[in-house]
C-alpha cells in the first residue's frame, strides 16, 4: 500500500499552515514530521485521517488497498481517553477482539500493575500517554498515527514506548509528529516549514 498526499493546501481564515506538501508514505515506513508549533503538522494528520477538509490537494491510497478510506490506529494531540475508566477498559472497549486480559497484558509491557485498574482521570499525564500509545497499537490498523506521541515520557519510558511501537507497527507504516527530531534515528524526517 502507498499513500500519496498531493499537493496539500490549508488554510484557516488568513493564516495559511499547509501550503502544495506532499508526501509519499509507503508500507513498512517510519516518517516523522517535524517543525514548531503552528506549522501544520497536526493539520496535516487531520486531513489524512478525514478529519479536516484540504483547501486543495488530495489524499490518494494506491497499489492493491480494495477500500476507500484508511483504518487507522492514532495516537491525537490530546490523549482522548474516558477518564473514568480504567486504563484496562480504555485499551479493551476499542475492538470486539481485545479482551480485558489482553489490553491487561499489553499495558503491563509499559506500565505498572498498580496503576492499570485505577481510573485514567488519577494516572499522571505520561501514564494516560502510554495508555493512549497502547490503545492505538490495539486497534487492527493500515496505519499507525501518532501526534506528538512522547509528550511527558521520561528518557526511558519513552525508549520503551517506542520499541513498544516499532513491534506492534509490523509491515505497516508509522507516521508521528514530533517538535524535536532529536531521538527519531528510526524515522525519515520530513520538516514542515
Amino acid at each position: 500500500m502507498t499513500i500519496e498526499a498531493e499537493h496539500i493546501c490549508k488554510s484557516f481564515g488568513a493564516q495559511e499552515v499547509l501550503h502544495d506538501f506532499c508526501l509519499s508514505i509507503q508500507s513498512e515506513s517510519c516518517i516523522a514530521l517535524t517543525g514548531p508549533s503552528g506549522c501544520g503538522k497536526t493539520t496535516f494528520l487531520r486531513i489524512l485521517l478525514g478529519l479536516e477538509k484540504p483547501d486543495s490537494g488530495r489524499i490518494q491510497l494506491l497499489g492493491d488497498y480494495k477500500y476507500a478510506y484508511l483504518c487507522a490506529g492514532v495516537v491525537f494531540q490530546e490523549n482522548r481517553l474516558c477518564e473514568q475508566f480504567s486504563a484496562v477498559d480504555n485499551v479493551a472497549m476499542v475492538h470486539k477482539k481485545i479482551t480485558r486480559q489482553t489490553a491487561r497484558r499489553e499495558l503491563q509491557r509499559l506500565l505498572p500493575d498498580e496503576v492499570l485498574d485505577r481510573r485514567v482521570g488519577e494516572l499522571s499525564g505520561g501514564q494516560k500517554r502510554r495508555v493512549a500509545i497502547v490503545r492505538a497499537c490495539a486497534v487492527p490498523a493500515d496505519l499507525l498515527v501518532m501526534d506528538e506521541p512522547f509528550t511527558g515520557l521520561d528518557a526511558q519510558n519513552r525508549r520503551k514506548a517506542i520499541d513498544y511501537i516499532m513491534e506492534k507497527k509490523g509491515s505497516n507504516p508509522l507516521l508521528l509528529t514530533a517538535h524535536e527530531a532529536d531521538g527519531l534515528d528510526f524515522c525519515r524526517k520530513v520538516s514542515i516549514l
